[in-house]
């Protein structure tokens, strides 16, 4: 129950210096916001860089777990994935000047025609259920038995 009482007081905090702020009053606001702008600046931004530091020590770790190369399909995801993430950095300009650019295109090109194809198959799936709904085959949903 203490962070509930503390969501509620930040709350109440924030809904003051929106209200107060508006009025010009609160920590005299300067040319480049006041009260509500100085919240924004040093409570959210180092909370979300604190979650996300610790959520990349959490994904390198998760993908040491995960990635053993034990079959060539998991070598393959492997060298995309370390593609990709160079790609996306500047040191990865640095070692190869065309890496930004293959991996811009792994991401546009083959990426893209998995997530279609997911997206066709859960489009498929929806419209079985719901046609298997409809025509009364499926009952579960109504707290009924095994099918």
């Amino acid at each position: 129950w203490g962070y509930s009482t503390l969501v509620y007081l930040g709350f109440g905090l924030t809904f003051l210096f929106a209200v107060y702020n508006d009025g010009k009053g609160f920590l005299q606001p300067q040319a480049e916001g006041g009260g509500l702008r100085w919240m924004f600046r040093y409570v959210p931004v180092p909370c979300q860089a604190t979650m996300f530091s610790i959520l990349a020590f959490f994904i390198a770790s998760a993908a040491y777990r995960t990635f053993r190369a034990r079959t060539p399909e998991a070598v393959i995801l492997l060298i995309a994935a370390v593609i990709v993430m160079l790609g996306r950095v500047p040191i990865g300009a640095f070692l190869y000047e065309g890496l930004p650019t293959f991996a811009q295109w792994l991401m546009a090109i083959p990426n893209m025609a998995a997530k279609r194809g997911i997206l066709l198959g859960v489009s498929l799936g929806a419209i079985a259920t719901s046609l298997r709904i409809i025509f009364g085959i499926e009952r579960s949903y109504l707290g009924g038995g095994e099918v």
